[in-house]
């Protein structure tokens, strides 16, 4: 979900869970990680165990911080839960890299840095480690999980940690009004319902647009922020046909008619989206959904707790979720999270690797998921505990299987800029989809060819 800001993460900055989704306050939010990050002495002396784990500063890391208690009391093992302002985190990670400092033990990490940090060396191949199921029960792993959060050129890098992907909200009591659904059958000859197409939720927002009324059809991505507009593209361009790449090329796959088509259409959403749309990431979609704007929203399941609280959103009790609708080839949501990684940088590697099997464990899994986590434990997301502990992980679960991830690329960051550039180009309408999507793809292939 970046320095950038990372989606997956700055994914803001705000409320947690998931099944792959998100306590007790850090210990340190945001401030600079004490020196070492190997053994450290406790405060009355003794010279305890500590482990350091850098993450984001926001919700989920705080539910990590509380979950960290009892791999401590199990081992006698401390773990302080380093958080990090999303805006500076990817920069001082990337410093501890270079510098190849030990400060930080363990990495919750952007899926999108594994290019990087796996050919880079700053992540410890953990491959061989991973052939113990005591250790890592990958079996029980959603396989996308495994694959986008934790593995890159056939190595294991990391476990899932904080998995994350796109779902829909929407107003139960604008559905449900007989009215409404009455004006709605005699204009579209079906039932108004959750869309489950790309095209029934083109009809549901024309429906639900009223600017005299204020009411809005739908909120979705389309900002320049962080991979906002990405993100928000991506899944549509994949149920349409098209791709990011094709034989190491973005020529020929971004720019493709398949590729056209999908943009055009997703563009073609705005009119149906509250005014200044173009602007809009998950901070602004939620904002919309709870002030009563708009009939549905998109947003990443990290941000839905807000909508569950009846404190911030005022049509709690009448929200529901559903899927990522389906397109004409296909069916996709966009992932997002991060995987939990141990630095080659550690001195601490033989506790780390138990707190990464311990945290893997199908009990612990139980346990997060009982903070308001989301897990990526197939066995623990089958369970009615985890269906029923909060009201989007049923469609957490159902939206898992189609997960697909953006570039994990060691030059993920100089595609994303160009992407990112580009379809907010399309959004505000600077560029026709055809030229924004051209454009994309003749500047990266430039730095996919560069060495």
């Amino acid at each position: 979900m970046t320095t950038k800001l990372q989606r997956r993460g700055f994914l803001a900055a705000l409320s947690g869970s998931l099944l792959l989704l998100a306590g007790c306050p850090s210990s340190n939010p945001g401030g600079d990680a004490p020196a070492g990050g190997g053994t450290t002495a406790a405060a009355g002396g003794g010279g305890d165990k500590k482990l350091v784990i850098a993450w984001a500063q926001w919700k989920p890391a705080d539910q990590l911080q509380k979950l960290t208690e009892d791999f401590t009391k199990e081992t006698g093992v401390k773990v302080e839960v380093q958080q990090i302002p999303w805006s500076d985190f990817e920069t001082k990670v990337n410093a501890a890299w270079t510098a190849k400092d030990a400060t930080f033990d363990m990495v919750v990490g952007d899926s999108q840095w594994l290019g990087k940090a796996s050919t880079s060396g700053h992540y410890v191949d953990l491959s061989e480690w991973e052939n113990d199921p005591a250790n890592f029960p990958k079996a029980d792993n959603e396989e996308a999980a495994v694959k986008n959060y934790g593995e890159y050129d056939g190595k294991l890098d990391a476990v899932p940690c904080m998995a994350d992907g796109i779902a829909f909200a929407y107003r139960k009591d604008l559905f449900e009004d007989a009215a409404e659904k009455t004006a709605f059958k005699a204009k579209y000859n079906r039932e108004l319902a959750t869309p489950t197409t790309w095209d029934e939720l083109q009809q549901v927002a024309e429906f639900f647009t009223r600017p005299d009324k204020k009411l809005y059809g739908v909120a979705l991505f389309y900002s320049k922020e962080v991979d906002g507009a990405t993100m928000g593209f991506d899944q549509v361009l994949w149920s349409f046909g098209g791709e990011l790449q094709k034989d190491g090329k973005a020529t020929g796959a971004i720019n493709s008619a398949d590729a056209v088509k999908a943009l055009e259409f997703y563009v073609g959403l705005k009119k149906f989206c509250p005014p200044g749309a173009q602007s809009f990431y998950f901070q602004q979609c939620n904002e919309a959904f709870m002030g009563g704007q708009v009939a549905m929203a998109e947003n990443w399941f990290a941000f839905f707790p807000d909508l569950a609280d009846a404190s911030k959103n005022k049509f709690m009790d009448k929200t529901g979720y559903f899927v990522v609708p389906k397109g004409p080839k296909g069916q996709f949501a966009s992932l997002g999270g991060q995987g939990l990684s141990l630095s080659s940088y550690s001195k601490n590697t033989d506790d780390a690797k138990k707190f990464l099997a311990w945290f893997s464990k199908e009990d612990t899994q139980k346990k997060w998921v009982a903070l308001g986590g989301l897990t990526a434990n197939k066995k623990v997301a089958a369970t009615d505990e985890f269906k029923k502990a909060n009201p989007y992980n049923e469609v957490f679960a159902q939206t898992v299987p189609h997960l697909k991830d953006f570039d994990n690329s060691p030059k993920y960051s100089e595609l994303l800029k160009i992407s990112q550039d580009n379809l907010f180009a399309a959004a505000s309408g600077a560029k026709t989809p055809k030229e924004a999507l051209d454009t994309m793809a003749a500047e990266q292939d430039k730095v996919l060819a560069a060495k």
